[in-house]
Order: structure tokens, then C-alpha cells, then sequence
């Protein structure tokens, strides 16, 4: 470096000299003037003076993109054909992406806990992608349905497996599929009642709802000609708990929730028919059924409580609503959304003025800060809805989504 500056100073000074003393030979020429010779003198050394010794322009800070959600949300939305399909929607809360592309609308789903895969049933295969909707592949295919006995053919209720190595379904029955081996097991096969004519009765059907935590038990259903009712699946020992309680054995139809130590589940019923409603916690070791509020509360009143969520702060977060039963039928309840200790009763609180009645579906997140909401866009509609974020703090709504259901958390 020394040297170049040597080298650089040499070579001003001769230009300098070279500029101040013009040659009495050079044709009639008039000596440059002093401002002339500092103009060339000052081009000279802009040219002179290297590239990497000018200043760098500092690269403007790039802004991360604002968090909205504590992970991507994965939901079954309408594509432009009016099909079912998966949709991502990423943190931001904005950016959404289309994963399936199926010809026949997809039918039920799960999110892989370890890398976001999903897999879903659609033209009654059961299809698996990656997280970001490429590696499409077909681990089961269930072929045509028999339409006057579709629970015999049908494959249903995809659900991973926390360590994301195996996934339940329902298929003539309970199956485990191997994503290591590709093999797939059936663990517990459906029991029928042949009727004649090529006719079955189903006498119990079992699908899978969802794991515990701990990946030792799984919810599982139990479908009947005539109502429903649910058990605990031990994989490892291939064994079956069923519900004690003659109410509480059947239990059905929820979005049951385990506890974080996978001792126990809480589930609740909002409707009122074939099932008493009513909210209930279920001991995973013995299927001991607790009621926490019963359907008729013995003042003239009913409880429908719905989507119950046990948070890590120990309190119980639920929608209710409870009224005396007119003498029409009613269609939709008047849900407020509530705080309560986890017997369903103690310190209850409403959270929020807000009137729920067009609530279809409802998805918690994480540390109870919000719940997101689908709200119907009509009374008769059953299943789905426009999504909003309903903050517990009184933050004004945010919605997201116009129209989606089967809302799950991605890792």
C-alpha cells in the first residue's frame, strides 16, 4: 500500500510540472492558468484514487414482517372451482398460500407437528404433502365407495402422531400407517350386522380423534347404528378404555382437548337431541367421567357449552350459553365466551360482551391470549365461516379469513 502511494505521489508531481511549464515549441500554445491546472489536477486524482477506498452506502434495514399468529394456521377453504382444499396461511397473518390442487374436494386433514406436512383424504385416498404442498403422494387408496355401505369403504379422519412418524386413520375400522415403512395396520376392525341384500348395519365403527401429548393414547370414536360414544386407544398395549357414566359414556360430536399432562381430556356438547349437552372431564387411565355442567341445571335453565380449552394458567376457557327452553326449536345459541376454574363453575367470568350465536367452530391459541372464531354467515349454515381473532384483553376483532373451517396450528 506504501508503495502505491509512492507511485501515485511521483506521478502527481509530474503532472503538475508538466501542466505549469507548457513548451516554448508547442505550436503558439498558451501556458495553462493556475485554476485550470488544479481542475485537471483534481480530475486526475479522482481517477487516480482506487475503487475499494470510497465509501460504502450503508444497505437499508429490512423490516421483519409483523407477527399476527404464534405459528402458521392451516384451514379447508373454497379454491375457484367451489372445491375444498388446503390453504397456509403464514404468521403474518396475510400471506396464504393454496396447497391441494385436489379434482374432488378434500374431506378431512391433519398438520404433522415436526415439519408441517399434511395429510388429507380426498377421491377416497388418504394423500401426503409437504408443508409447502410439493411430494404429493398416495398412502392409501381406498378405491370406489360402496354407497349403500360407505362406512365399509371409506377411508376417514387422518391424524398424525406427536413424533410424526405414524398416522391413525379410519378405515373398516382403526388403522396405524407407518410413514417409515409404508405399512399400515388394522388394529381394531368394525363390527357389523348383516342384514340381507347385500345390506350391513353398522353395531360399533371406530375412527381416531387425537393424541395426547405424550403420544401414549388416542381419543378415539365409536359410531353406532344409533348414536356415538368415545374411548381411549393405548397403542403400545393394543388396548381399549371405554367411558363409565351412564351420561357421560356418550359423550360425542366435540372437540374434546387434553391436558397438557395427558392425564386427562375435557369435551362438551353444545346441541341437544340424541345427546344430553353438557361439558365433562374424562380420566385417560380408568374412562371415570366427571360432569362439570350438566345439560339440564336444575333451576328451569340449560348449559351449552362449547369448545373448552384447558390454558397453561390453569384456567378453563369455554364458550357458553345458558336459557330456559322455549317451546320452539332453537336453531343457534346465544354463546358468550368464559373463564372459569377447571371445574367449569368457580370463579366463572364472561371475557366478553360479544354474542356469539353464529359460532360454527373454534380454535385456541396456545397460551389463551386469543381464540379464533368461525362465524356463520347465515343461521343455516352448519359448518365454517368467516375467521376472526377475538382477543381476551378487548383488542378490537381481526379477521382473517372470509370463509374456512377445520382450523389447526402448524409447528
Amino acid at each position: 500500500m506504501k508503495q502505491k502511494s509512492r507511485i501515485f505521489s511521483v506521478f502527481l508531481t509530474l503532472t503538475l510540472a508538466a501542466l505549469a511549464c507548457t513548451s516554448p515549441l508547442g505550436g503558439g500554445e498558451t501556458p495553462a492558468s493556475p485554476d485550470q491546472v488544479a481542475t485537471i489536477v483534481a480530475s486526475t486524482v479522482q481517477a487516480l484514487t482506487p475503487v475499494g477506498e470510497a465509501e460504502e452506502t450503508p444497505e437499508p434495514e429490512v423490516e421483519e414482517p409483523a407477527t399476527l399468529l404464534p405459528s402458521s394456521l392451516y384451514y379447508l377453504g373454497n379454491d375457484s372451482a367451489n372445491l375444498s382444499q388446503v390453504f397456509r396461511m403464514e404468521k403474518d397473518g396475510v400471506t396464504t398460500r393454496q396447497l391441494t390442487f385436489e379434482s374432488d374436494s378434500v374431506g378431512s386433514c391433519d398438520i404433522s407437528p415436526v415439519d408441517g406436512s399434511v395429510v388429507y383424504v380426498a377421491n377416497n385416498q388418504m394423500i401426503l404433502i409437504e408443508a409447502d404442498g410439493s411430494g404429493r403422494r398416495v398412502l392409501v387408496d381406498g378405491g370406489p365407495i360402496d354407497q349403500n355401505n360407505p362406512y365399509q369403504t371409506s377411508i376417514n379422519s387422518p391424524v398424525f402422531s406427536p413424533d410424526g412418524q405414524s398416522i391413525a386413520y379410519g378405515m373398516r375400522g382403526l388403522n396405524f400407517y407407518s410413514l417409515e415403512t409404508g405399512a399400515s395396520n388394522l388394529v381394531i376392525e368394525n363390527q357389523w350386522d348383516d342384514v340381507g341384500g347385500g345390506l350391513f348395519i353398522p353395531r360399533e365403527l371406530y375412527w381416531p380423534e387425537k393424541y395426547s401429548p405424550d403420544g401414549q393414547k388416542l381419543l378415539i370414536s365409536l359410531g353406532y347404528y344409533e348414536g356415538a360414544s368415545s374411548a381411549i386407544y393405548y397403542p403400545d398395549g393394543n388396548a381399549l378404555v371405554r367411558l363409565n357414566n351412564a351420561e357421560g359414556a356418550m359423550i360425542c360430536c366435540g372437540d374434546p382437548v387434553w391436558t397438557a399432562d395427558s392425564t386427562a381430556l375435557y369435551s362438551a356438547f353444545p346441541h341437544m337431541g340424541m345427546f344430553m349437552s353438557g361439558m365433562w372431564k374424562v380420566d385417560a387411565a380408568t374412562g371415570d367421567v366427571t360432569t362439570l355442567l350438566p345439560g339440564d341445571a336444575g333451576d328451569g335453565t340449560f348449559n351449552f357449552p362449547t369448545d373448552a380449552y384447558l390454558a397453561p394458567d390453569g384456567q378453563l376457557y369455554f364458550f357458553l350459553a345458558n336459557y330456559p327452553l322455549p317451546d320452539d326449536f332453537v336453531q343457534r345459541s346465544p354463546y358468550q365466551l368464559v373463564r372459569s376454574a377447571p371445574d367449569g363453575v368457580t370463579s366463572r367470568t364472561v371475557l366478553r360482551p360479544d354474542n356469539f350465536q353464529y359460532l360454527n367452530e373454534a380454535l385456541w391459541s396456545p397460551d389463551a391470549d386469543f381464540v379464533l372464531v368461525a362465524l356463520a354467515p347465515i343461521e343455516d349454515i352448519y359448518v365454517g365461516g368467516r375467521v376472526e381473532i377475538i382477543y381476551l384483553d378487548g383488542r378490537p376483532n381481526v379477521v382473517l379469513v372470509p370463509f374456512a373451517q377445520r382450523l389447526k396450528w402448524g409447528p
